[in-house]
């Protein structure tokens, strides 16, 4: 099973990063408007001042987030798409058992509208749409793509609501291969192709605890 880049323990990380970590934790828990920079500053073990030092506001550090989980999922993208893994369900089980705030982040920034998030609904519209359009059984690639990553998108905006019908938290390890399995089930093993839709299956397997091998971000570090 494919596996992405594990979220850099708290101690790794540069007072920046530290600070647009709990950012994303404070924005996808209270939303943008309830969040605080003070609150924000309490997790991040920061001040105030180190904050407005970094990001400036609060709309800088909602920047600082959606661009940081745009970078990351078009790296996850770019990365599926190289091993004809992108479109499965069961690769959302993988991101968010490595990086559970950038999820709940996502999740929370559609449902707000946050302008910052619009390029990636729209880019996965469009690299959904590219697949579809080389299947000559399709007759809608466009409107099928869009209902597609609305769905998709949908498990994480309404993951309350979900949590409350399944009875479980929805964004728990176990919960989400349930959804994933039951994503499965509803699509048809043509829409993602017969040997994707298997393949996805096979991926089903609990996620093993990796660590990341890859170079840790610069900003990161820096």
């Amino acid at each position: 099973m494919y596996w992405f880049p594990v979220m850099r323990p708290t101690e790794d990380l540069t007072a920046r990063a530290r600070i647009r970590n709990a950012a994303l934790d404070q924005f996808a828990t209270h939303g943008f408007r309830r969040a605080t920079m003070r609150g924000i500053a309490a997790d991040a073990d920061s001040s105030l001042g180190v904050v407005q030092h970094h990001f400036g506001n609060k709309e800088g550090l909602r920047d600082a987030c959606d661009d940081y989980v745009l970078d990351f999922f078009r790296e996850q993208v770019t990365r599926g798409r190289d091993l004809g893994q992108v479109q499965q369900p069961s690769i959302s089980n993988e991101v968010f058992v490595r990086a559970p705030a950038v999820l709940r982040y996502l999740g929370r920034a559609l449902a707000e509208g946050s302008p910052g998030v619009v390029p990636l609904f729209d880019e996965l519209v469009s690299m959904t749409e590219d697949h579809l359009s080389q299947r000559p059984d399709v007759s809608d690639p466009r409107g099928d793509a869009a209902v597609f990553v609305a769905m998709r998108l949908g498990v994480y905006t309404l993951h309350g609501h979900l949590s409350r019908a399944l009875g479980v938290e929805a964004f728990a390890p176990e919960s989400l291969r349930r959804i994933s399995a039951s994503l499965l089930e509803i699509i048809a093993p043509e829409f993602l192709g017969t040997e994707a839709h298997r393949a996805a299956w096979d991926g089903m397997e609990p996620p093993a605890s990796a660590e990341s091998e890859e170079e840790p971000r610069r900003e990161d570090h820096e």
